[in-house]
C-alpha cells in the first residue's frame, strides 16, 4: 500500500475512532496492520480500540508490540499497563505504570492508573500517595479528584473523600462522575437525603449509569418516609431501563435429574458479612448434584477466600474487568444455574449482565433486602417469615422461593469470645446497644429509642460505627439526638473496632440488642444472639423490616418482636426490668441457636440444594412444554 493511501486509511479510521465507532475503526486498522505491519502509529491505535471493545489479550498482544517499537512512548505504556491489568498480569502492569511516569514524570493520567493498580492490589496507602501527587501536578484535574475520592472511602476516610469529590465539582462543574462520587461519600457518611438527591441529579445528566441506580436504590431502603409500593416501583423501573439483546441460544441440556453447574457472583467470597451465611451451605452443598462456580467479584482477597477457593471446581475474579469479558466468561462456562449475592450492592453491580439472561436459571440471594426489578431473574430464595406467602408476592419481580424456615444460615466466627455475665449486675444499670449500621438508624429510630431510654430510668445506649470517633461526625449525631427527644448524656459513641473478635467482645458490654427499623440487621442480630444478648425487633410489611422474625422465630424467640412502635418500647423495657431474666437468656442462647435451623449447617444445604434443583426442574418441564 503506497504510504500516502496507508494515512488516509488511518486517518478515516482515527476519525471513526474518536466518534465511538469502533467497530468501524476496528476494520479499518486491521487492514493498515496488513498494510504496515511494523508500524507504531497502526499497532498502538489497533491495541487501543481492542482494549475500548474488551479484547485484551489481543490488546495485549498489540501494545505490547507498540511499545517496544518506541518505548519512550509514556501513553502506549500506559495503556499497555491497562491491559496488563485487565488480563491480571498485575506486577507487569504495575512496571510498566512505574516505567511511564519516569519517562514523563508529569503524566497525571499515569499515575491516576498507577493508584488504581495498588488500590486492586489492596495497598491503598501506597495508592493515595500517587493521588497526592497527581491533584498536586494539575490541581484542576477533575477526575484525579474523583478518584481520589472513591480510594479515600475505601480506606474509611469518609470526610477527606467527600472533600475530593466536591473539589472535582469545583475544577469542572460538568464532569458528572464526581456528582455520582459525592452521592456515594454522602451514603457512607449515612446523609441519606443528601445521597439521594445528588443519585438523582447525577441519572439527570447520566441516565443510562444503571450502577448509579443501583446506588440510589440501596440508599431509598434507610429513608423513613418512602413506602413499599414507591420502593417496587423504583426497582421496576430500574428493570425497565436495564435493556440487553436477546440472548444467544443456551447449550444447556434440559435433563431434571443431571448434575448441575451452579456458579455464585459476589463481590463479597471475603471477611465480609455475606460470607457468614453462604459459606456453610457450600460446604455442606452435595458435591455428587452439583459443581460449583465461584465468581468473586472485589479485589481484596483474605483468608476467608482462600476458604472459599477449595469450594469451587472453578474460580474466577472478575474485579476490574469489562462487562463483555464477564459475559463472556461466564457463557464459555455455561452454568445451569447463576445465583447474585449482591443486588443492588457491591462496588461494581453486575445486575445488567443477568438481563441478557446468562443461565436458564437466575436467582438471587442473601446480599440484598428486595426484588431487583430485572425480568430476567426468575427467583429470590427466602423464607415465609420475611416474605410472608400471597402479600409479599405482589411485591417481587422474582417468583419466590421460601425453601428453609429460615433463609439463613449462620456460621459463628471460630474465635468469638464466650459470652460473659450481663453487665447490669456489675453496674446497677441496664445497657442498650445497636452495633448495625449507622445509615439504618433513621429519625424514626432515634425518636423510638429516645422513648425507650425515658421507659426505663438509668438507662444507657451504646452504638457503633465507622466515623463516631471524628468530631464532626459526634456533633451531628448529637444534634440529631436531641432533636428526637435522645438524652445526649445517656449515649456512648463507639469507633468501628479493628477486627470480628474485638467486636463480639463488645458485647460484653450490653445487655439487650435494639434492632434498626425499617431496615434491619441480620449478621448483627446473628451476632448479638451468639454472644447471648437478646434483640428486640420491630417487625414492618416487607422484607427489609421482617428479617428480624425470620431470625428470632428460628431461634424461638417471636417474643422479643414487637408488631408496634408501643410494643417496642415495652418489650424493650420487659427485658430490662428482669435482670435474672437476662442472666438466663445470657446462659441460655447460644445452645438454642446451636438447636435452631440457623446453625443446622447440614440440614440448610440440603433445602438450599433442593429448591436449586426443583427450580431446574420448572425450566426443564417449560423447556419440554416448548418444543
Amino acid at each position: 500500500m503506497q504510504p500516502a493511501k496507508l494515512q488516509s486509511l488511518l486517518q478515516t479510521a482515527v476519525g471513526h475512532h474518536k466518534a465511538g465507532r469502533l467497530a468501524e475503526a476496528e476494520t479499518l486498522y486491521r487492514q493498515a496492520r496488513g498494510a504496515a505491519p511494523r508500524s507504531f502509529d497502526v499497532l498502538h491505535l489497533s491495541g487501543l480500540v481492542a482494549y475500548q471493545q474488551a479484547r485484551v489479550t489481543e490488546a495485549v498482544e498489540l501494545l505490547g508490540r507498540a511499545h517496544k517499537l518506541d518505548p519512550r512512548s509514556a501513553v502506549c505504556e500506559m495503556r499497555f499497563a491497562l491491559a496488563l491489568l485487565a488480563v491480571k498480569r498485575t506486577p507487569e502492569a504495575e512496571a510498566h505504570f512505574r516505567h511511564a511516569v519516569a519517562v514523563k514524570p508529569d503524566f497525571c493520567e499515569a499515575w491516576d492508573n498507577l493508584a488504581y493498580c495498588l488500590k486492586v492490589q489492596d495497598r491503598l496507602a501506597e495508592a493515595i500517595a500517587c493521588h497526592v501527587r497527581v491533584v498536586a501536578l494539575k490541581p484542576d484535574f477533575a477526575m484525579g479528584w474523583y478518584n481520589y475520592g472513591l480510594t479515600l472511602s475505601l480506606s474509611g476516610r469518609i470526610a477527606e473523600a467527600l472533600t475530593c469529590h466536591e473539589r472535582a465539582l469545583v475544577a469542572d462543574p460538568s464532569y458528572a462522575m464526581a456528582r455520582f462520587g459525592r452521592a456515594q461519600a454522602l451514603q457512607q457518611a449515612h446523609r441519606l437525603p443528601e445521597a439521594v438527591a445528588d443519585y438523582a441529579t447525577f441519572l439527570e445528566l447520566q441516565p443510562k449509569h444503571h450502577e448509579a441506580r443501583s446506588y440510589r436504590l440501596f440508599a431509598l431502603h434507610n429513608l423513613d418516609e418512602i413506602s413499599r409500593e414507591e420502593l417496587f416501583a423504583e426497582h421496576v423501573a430500574y428493570g425497565r431501563a436495564v435493556t440487553a439483546p436477546p440472548p444467544p441460544r443456551l447449550p444447556n441440556a434440559p435433563d431434571p435429574a443431571r448434575r448441575l453447574r451452579v456458579a455464585l457472583l459476589s463481590p463479597d467470597f471475603r471477611t465480609h458479612s455475606c460470607a457468614y451465611f453462604i459459606e456453610p451451605l457450600l460446604q455442606h452443598l452435595d458435591r455428587a448434584e452439583f459443581e460449583v462456580y465461584l465468581y468473586h467479584d472485589h479485589f481484596r482477597e483474605d483468608e476467608v477466600t482462600a476458604r472459599f477457593k477449595p469450594l469451587a471446581a472453578v474460580w474466577r475474579n472478575f474485579v476490574g474487568q469489562p462487562g463483555p469479558a464477564v459475559e463472556q466468561a461466564i457463557r464459555a462456562d455455561a452454568p445451569d444455574i447463576l445465583i447474585d449475592l449482591a443486588g443492588h450492592t457491591g462496588m461494581t453491580n453486575r445486575l445488567p449482565l443477568f438481563a441478557g439472561r446468562l443461565a436458564p436459571v437466575q436467582m438471587t440471594y442473601l446480599g440484598y433486602p428486595n426484588t431487583t426489578g430485572l425480568p430476567a431473574m426468575d427467583y429470590r430464595l427466602t423464607d415465609a417469615q420475611a416474605d410472608p406467602v400471597g402479600e409479599a408476592d405482589r411485591f417481587a419481580t422474582e417468583q419466590l422461593v421460601r425453601f428453609a424456615p429460615t433463609a439463613w444460615t449462620y456460621a459463628p466466627p471460630a474465635d468469638a469470645p464466650a459470652p460473659v455475665a450481663p453487665p447490669v449486675g456489675a453496674r446497677g444499670h441496664v445497657t442498650y446497644g445497636c452495633f448495625n449500621n449507622l445509615g439504618k438508624i433513621t429519625d424514626r429510630v432515634l425518636a423510638l429509642w429516645g422513648r425507650v431510654l425515658r421507659a426505663v430510668p438509668g438507662a444507657r445506649l451504646r452504638l457503633k460505627g465507622r466515623g463516631l470517633s471524628e468530631a464532626p461526625v459526634r456533633a451531628r449525631y448529637h444534634e440529631r439526638f436531641a432533636r428526637m427527644g435522645v438524652p445526649v448524656e445517656r449515649v456512648d459513641l463507639l469507633e468501628r473496632t479493628a477486627d470480628t473478635k474485638a467486636h463480639l467482645t463488645l458485647y460484653h458490654d450490653v445487655d439487650i440488642a435494639l434492632d434498626t427499623f425499617p431496615y434491619h440487621g441480620t449478621t448483627t442480630t446473628c451476632e448479638a444472639l451468639w454472644m447471648g444478648v437478646p434483640v428486640v425487633s420491630r417487625v414492618g410489611d416487607c422484607h427489609l423490616s421482617r428479617v428480624g422474625a425470620s431470625l428470632l422465630t428460628a431461634v424461638g424467640h417471636a417474643d422479643w418482636l414487637a408488631q408496634t412502635d408501643d410494643d417496642y418500647v415495652r418489650v424493650a423495657a420487659t427485658l430490662a426490668n428482669d435482670p435474672a431474666g437476662l442472666g438466663r437468656v445470657r446462659a441460655g442462647l447460644r445452645a438454642e441457636l446451636r438447636a435452631s435451623p440457623l446453625l443446622d449447617h447440614a440440614g440448610q444445604a440440603a433445602r438450599f440444594g433442593a429448591a436449586l434443583r426443583a427450580c431446574w426442574g420448572e425450566w426443564c418441564a417449560c423447556t419440554a412444554r416448548a418444543v
